[in-house]
């Protein structure tokens, strides 16, 4: 019997769901070879506000776990993306191009990468904080606190691994992150936040938009309840990436700057991506006391 092709329209995720973009429209994803492979929720301002807020209000409760609870919670992730791994090789084949061996190669990087930051989430504060060498009767320690709510613009060529690469940073060190996926290769994002909605993450500590950077981007840049950007996805684009570090400048959000060319995200990350969205307080108590 022939069957109907139920063709997918994936959602946005926002706040732990999967709304329908607030203007009805998508848009259609084809293969490397140009075949149809899905629909995509197109993401609007409206959204990308909606995504802010939902990572505003997830704030407090994610950045107040302890930080071994947060690597529980990123370590879950990569279980689940294990046992989901055929659907992550079929999305990386389907929008990177490329053989199945090459696209299952780059989902167990993703994997062990989110494994990696897991790790790093109860040793980050020992590794750049530090007790102050001060003259007088007082301790003087420094301590990392995570920045707020951070947009990440994906890279837009490693839909997965570059998109790993620069989520897990964020999120691993108590920061709540608005996502803006790569636009002509969402799928491994989409199936990504699906992941995330069935492990521990709370609900608006990561939220991922689909469609254009040019309708959500430039209204994450100039936010004013974001506290940070990362503009990795921006990567060739110096005029458009220079046009958020201007926008970002009104609140004086941190800018991870957009690279030359996007990097070989199998690389070594170093604690680089995860130091950029801390700030660090430091207290004064007096000996004895």
């Amino acid at each position: 019997m022939t069957r109907i092709d139920v063709r997918k329209t994936n959602k946005l995720f926002i706040g732990g769901e999967f709304p329908r973009s607030e203007s009805g429209h998508s848009y259609v994803v084809n293969d490397s070879r140009g075949r149809f492979v899905a629909n995509v929720a197109l993401a609007s301002r409206k959204d990308a506000r909606d995504a802010v807020a939902a990572a505003r209000k997830a704030f407090p409760g994610w950045s107040g776990r302890t930080a071994y609870n947060r690597g529980q919670v990123l370590y879950r992730v990569a279980e689940v993306m294990q046992d989901r791994r055929p659907q992550f090789v079929e999305a990386v084949r389907q929008g990177e191009g490329g053989t199945t061996a090459a696209a299952t190669k780059v989902v167990d990087a993703a994997i062990d990468r989110l494994v990696w930051y897991a790790g790093w989430a109860d040793k980050l504060t020992q590794v750049v904080g530090n007790a102050n060498p001060v003259a007088g009767p007082f301790f003087n320690l420094s301590t990392p606190e995570p920045t707020g709510v951070v947009a990440v613009v994906a890279p837009t060529a490693s839909s997965l691994l570059g998109l790993v690469s620069v989520v897990a940073p964020v999120v691993v060190s108590g920061n709540t992150a608005v996502v803006a996926a790569s636009p002509e290769r969402p799928l491994a994002a989409v199936t990504f936040a699906e992941v995330l909605a069935t492990s521990d993450v709370p609900g608006g500590v990561v939220n991922v938009l689909t469609g254009a950077f040019d309708r959500t981007v430039p209204t994450l840049s100039s936010h004013m309840d974001v506290n940070a950007i990362d503009l990795a996805g921006l990567a060739g684009d110096p005029d458009q990436a220079h046009a958020c570090e201007v926008a970002a400048a009104d609140n004086l959000k941190r800018v991870r700057r957009a690279p030359v060319q996007e990097p070989d995200w199998t690389a070594d990350p170093g604690t680089g991506p995860m130091t950029a969205f801390l700030e660090t307080k430091t207290v004064w108590h007096p000996i004895g006391v």
